[in-house]
């Protein structure tokens, strides 16, 4: 019957915004998840159709209207296909993401990039950091993409993107050589703080595993299509957090600020440390669970 669909729909559908509304249609029929880049079926099919005829990011009215060669309809279905049948993040399947307004690399490696802290680089971590740092940590850093994008923020730093992943690293170095910003960013392999050891930071930025046991369970297919190594992190989805705060003051310059994505499980992490003053972060964007700590407040935290 698909392929009956299909071959009615090259026959009948003449347009790019034919077959956007074509795969919005689908996408809700088989009852996909959205959450990795767009929130709905529509975005989604935007995204998957501009980038089956290379036309990624144009999506002016011009573009929308124009029509397809029988080709191109074949490589759009094809990835529309593919998108409900395989049931992974669409910037899977067209091998990019954006992130702070800029393209990285991504693949099955890495998670899709979609932290909220997007927003907090994009206003250089104000009000909590009072100026520019001169080294910042991206740890946990996946695909590259917050270190990168805290790079273009702050153009004299030095960032080191750490992770426990070879692989994930492997992806991380292809976008700095896609960014060109080899000369300040550095790839560092290693569990949590065993990359960096001996050095400081002034701004260590953290989105690392930190989903519960039973979330991750229950999560839809799609993030299951992630590295699971960047997703759980134990019964109550802070055993990985728990290493990070202790192991932060060492790592953090006096004046040093620590910025952690925790998720569902900022509620566990204040119960489990009610002395430490978290700062929790407001987005304009939406996004919730970020905190932001100075070296002081963790240390004294930490005593008490």
């Amino acid at each position: 019957m698909q392929q009956l669909n299909e071959a009615q729909a090259r026959a009948e559908l003449l347009s790019v915004r034919d077959f956007i509304r074509y795969g919005a249609s689908r996408f809700n029929e088989a009852g996909l998840f959205f959450g990795h880049g767009t929130d709905n079926p529509w975005d989604e099919a935007v995204q998957l159709v501009l980038a089956a005829v290379h036309l990624q990011g144009f999506n002016s009215p011009h573009v929308l209207d124009a029509r397809l060669t029988d080709d191109e309809k074949i490589a759009v279905l094809a990835l529309l296909r593919a998108r409900i049948e395989r049931r992974v993040p669409a910037a899977y399947l067209t091998g990019k993401a954006h992130f702070c307004g800029l393209e990285f690399n991504v693949d099955e490696r890495v998670l899709v990039p979609r932290s909220p802290i997007a927003e907090l680089i994009e206003a250089g971590f104000s009000p909590w950091l009072e100026q520019a740092p001169e080294y910042v940590l991206d740890l946990c850093t996946g695909s590259g993409c917050i270190g990168i994008a805290c790079a273009y923020q702050f153009p004299d730093a030095e960032v080191v993107l750490s992770d426990i992943s070879a692989d994930a690293l492997a992806v991380a170095a292809s976008n700095i050589e896609a960014h060109g910003a080899g000369d300040r960013v550095a790839c560092a392999q290693g569990d949590l703080f065993a990359s960096v050891a001996g050095r400081c930071f002034d701004l260590i930025v953290s989105n690392p595993p930190y989903v519960d046991a039973e979330d991750l369970a229950a999560m839809p297919a799609e993030f299951h299509a992630e590295p699971e190594i960047g997703l759980g992190s134990g019964v109550d989805g802070l055993d990985f957090t728990r290493r990070l705060l202790a192991g932060a003051p060492d790592h953090l310059n006096d004046g040093g600020l620590l910025v952690v994505e925790v998720g569902n499980s900022a509620l566990a992490l204040e119960q489990a440390y009610p002395a430490l003053d978290f700062q929790w972060v407001e987005f304009e964007r939406g996004g919730h669970g970020v905190f932001v700590i100075s070296r002081e407040a963790l240390v004294a935290g930490l005593a008490g």
